[in-house]
């Protein structure tokens, strides 16, 4: 079963090395990461996607507190929660295909970012799944190159004391 981790940290160096050796080194994998700062420069919000059943989330989440500088762990699918994804996709817009790409791309309430003559550059950001779909529409008409960010997530509702962003 995935698990959704929202981990505050201290904004230090080395910091996210650590918590991605405390995985690799207990063997469990990492499929998803995200880390950018919060409202406070010395805290950061790191997003991890993982397996596992409730016993190896908690095993990690204890794992976790142990280290220094994580100031928070919160498995955040343990209640409502909204998550988000982003890609940039490069796609063959010929011609006869640009109308097609361009009705495709406004379907998925994406925009294009960048024109070259023999392509469009699209932004698309939504659920993993919105993500999958519009990339199985496209596949068709030719990617050719994809960039896809990790899942970062919010708890519903009022935010937590400390905040995490």
């Amino acid at each position: 079963m995935k698990h959704t981790l929202s981990v505050l940290l201290q904004n230090k160096p080395g910091v996210l090395s650590r918590v991605t050796g405390l995985f690799s080194g207990r063997g469990f994998n990492i499929e998803s990461l995200c880390v950018a700062e919060t409202l406070d420069p010395k805290v950061s919000c790191l997003t991890v996607i993982t397996k596992g059943d409730n016993a190896i989330i908690e095993q990690i989440t204890k794992q976790l507190h142990k280290l220094i500088d994580v100031i928070k762990v919160v498995d955040i699918d343990e209640g409502e929660f909204v998550e988000r994804e982003m890609v940039l996709i490069r796609v063959n817009a010929e011609e006869h295909t640009r109308a097609e790409v361009l009705r495709i791309i406004d379907i998925f309430r994406g925009k294009v970012v960048d024109v070259s003559p023999n392509s469009y550059a699209i932004e698309v950001t939504g659920s993993s799944s919105k993500i999958e779909a519009i990339i199985d529409i496209l596949r068709p008409i030719g990617i050719q190159e994809i960039v896809r960010t990790g899942k970062i997530a919010i708890a519903r509702g009022r935010a937590s004391k400390k905040g995490v962003t």
